[in-house]
């Protein structure tokens, strides 16, 4: 090594410890500590902070309100369900994916989707040109989704499908294949996204206007309710809303509101809370600081069971769980770098089992910026493992429980959702302020701001803008390929449905779900006869669109 070399490689190293000294002074240099939800973090606890903050819970784990844990035992009886987001190209292709999860240990079946078949289109529609099976699982009829589960035991195998705008059609999807398979639907259990009042802020996967599009999920939950009891037609989904832009406490905020306006509207068709409410679920995020992650968990269970036991008065403690999937968020995840994702999964992999959750979907570590890899799927499979079998997480309930920092925190955080729900309500409600872009605005102000900070390095993001190496080269990854024969074969399986299946039945079926929708009937029980008899997603799409046109969404200035 000649000696301008080594010079060089001594004068980076420098920079590169100093870089190091430089962050970690930082934060011990008299400036306030803030967290993402602005809340200022002191540098000690006691017993009177947490009085001051608020109450001093001293509730069990499995008693109201909740705090603790929604089971007495938790993790001692049954660790949560690991899931893991997958799905792509065909219905074939998926169905040996799964099959791959499962072997490994998985416990349950998250299910993505193509944005064809999440925005409404059949494969064949030239909107869908370049996306089939790209992001996600093409399915264009009950051909597809019979394909997909060929071999899987629905009773021990749950699946959540991540479906929003065309939820009702996928729902019914599935309920017809459990039935046509022979399950008794009064069993069956499984989850549907079928949360669209967040894909208006955040993803936006809409098809119909707001209005028409709550009255689909109403139809969903009230179709469940009275003919798949154990089924959750609705996990309300904050995790998207936080992978938007949103801070904690207007992930956990927005989300109440969401699931309010959506019990409010199942109440007016005269249902008690207590038929349905139970089965309503949550998704969210995990990312970012795990003190501030965990508090959030246990203020949202708390303020959750608030809400539905004494707001809505219902009887029935199981109605007021706060039922929950997280995983840690895309968002949370860096292409700098991309190992460290490895290390960030695990710690949010931590945050999930400390706070609680029910089922735990982890993020992969080439999750920013492709479809995960089948080795980067089992990773993150093993990482849940080993926070049961190795790290001790399912050996006792809520072991944060009774911190100085974290109980005050947990109060704090619980107070700030209720301002961040009080403010939408000055607005009209969660519905108003949607249709009229207000909830979007905010999404988008905080995100801008969140950006400022990350680019000044306010906000610290390790291998982006701090412990950057100065030598760093592009990081070499693996990206999901896409493969225009899978596309092919997709149109291909679709074409030959409709030349097999009897169109004129098809015909029946989709004149009397128009009939239905234009006579704002639950729309339910005609989707399903669609479904049965191979209509495809598209045309079904379409009927609804004649009757309830498509969305225009808001700008504002």
């Amino acid at each position: 090594m000649s000696l301008s070399t080594v010079s060089k490689k001594v004068e980076s190293d420098k920079k590169t410890e100093n870089a190091g000294k430089t962050n970690r002074t930082e934060l011990s240099a008299g400036k306030a500590v803030v967290n993402e939800s602005g809340i200022e973090i002191k540098t000690l606890y006691t017993a009177e902070d947490v009085k001051r903050s608020g109450v001093v819970d001293r509730s069990l784990p499995g008693e109201h309100p909740f705090t603790r844990g929604i089971h007495a035992e938790m993790y001692r009886k049954r660790p949560w369900t690991m899931r893991q987001y997958t799905g792509f190209a065909n219905a074939a292709d998926t169905n040996e994916r799964f099959h791959y999860l499962i072997k490994n240990g998985q416990t349950g079946l998250n299910v993505a989707f193509d944005l064809p078949t999440q925005c409404g289109y059949d494969s064949d529609a030239p909107e869908s040109s370049g996306e089939v099976g790209r992001v996600g699982m093409a399915v264009d009829s009950l051909r597809d989704f019979e394909l997909a589960f060929e071999g899987i035991d629905l009773e021990q195998i749950t699946v959540s499908l991540t479906i929003n705008g065309s939820a009702a059609i996928l729902i019914a999807m599935y309920l017809a294949m459990a039935e046509k398979r022979g399950y008794d639907l009064k069993g069956l259990r499984g989850t549907a996204q079928n949360d669209i009042l967040k894909e208006f802020i955040g993803r936006g996967t809409w098809i119909f206007p707001v209005q028409p599009s709550m009255k689909l999920v109403a139809d969903t939950v009230e179709y469940c309710a009275k003919h798949a009891p154990k089924y959750s037609p609705v996990s309300v989904c904050g995790y998207h809303i936080r992978e938007s832009g949103a801070n904690p406490v207007q992930e956990m905020g927005y989300a109440f509101c969401i699931a309010k306006a959506y019990i409010d509207d199942v109440l007016k068709r005269g249902l008690d809370i207590d038929e349905f409410a139970g089965r309503l679920s949550f998704n969210f995020n995990i990312f970012g600081n795990l003190f501030e992650q965990v508090a959030k968990f246990r203020a949202a269970r708390r303020l959750w069971a608030k809400i539905v036991l004494e707001e809505y008065a219902a009887k029935n403690p199981k109605s007021g769980w706060l039922r929950m999937i997280a995983g840690g968020g895309g968002s949370g995840l860096t292409i700098q770098q991309p190992e460290n994702n490895i290390v960030r999964g695990a710690y949010y992999a931590l945050i999930g089992a400390l706070s609680g959750a029910q089922t735990m979907a982890l993020c992969c570590y080439d999750e920013a910026y492709t479809i995960p890899s089948p080795k980067a799927q089992h990773i993150s499979l093993r990482t849940m493992q080993l926070l049961v079998e190795e790290i001790g997480l399912a050996d006792t309930v809520d072991p944060l429980a009774g911190s100085y920092y974290v109980e005050t925190l947990t109060n704090q955080m619980e107070q700030e959702m209720v301002k961040a729900m009080k403010e939408v309500d000055a607005q009209g409600g969660i519905v108003q302020a949607v249709a009229e872009g207000r909830i979007q605005e905010q999404v988008s102000i905080q995100a801008y701001q969140h950006q400022r900070k990350l680019e000044s390095g306010e906000f610290h993001k390790v291998g982006v803008n701090c412990y950057v190496d100065e030598d760093e080269e592009a990081p070499d990854v693996e990206l999901h390929p896409y493969a225009e024969k899978d596309a092919e074969l997709q149109v291909g399986s679709l074409q030959e449905v409709r030349k097999t299946r009897d169109n004129i039945k098809v015909e029946k079926t989709l004149a009397r779900l128009k009939v239905d929708a234009q006579s704002d009937r639950n729309v339910m029980p005609a989707l399903i006869d669609a479904v049965k008899s191979y209509a495809t997603v598209g045309e079904m799409t379409n009927v609804l669109i004649e009757v309830y046109g498509r969305y225009q969404e808001p700008i504002r200035f």
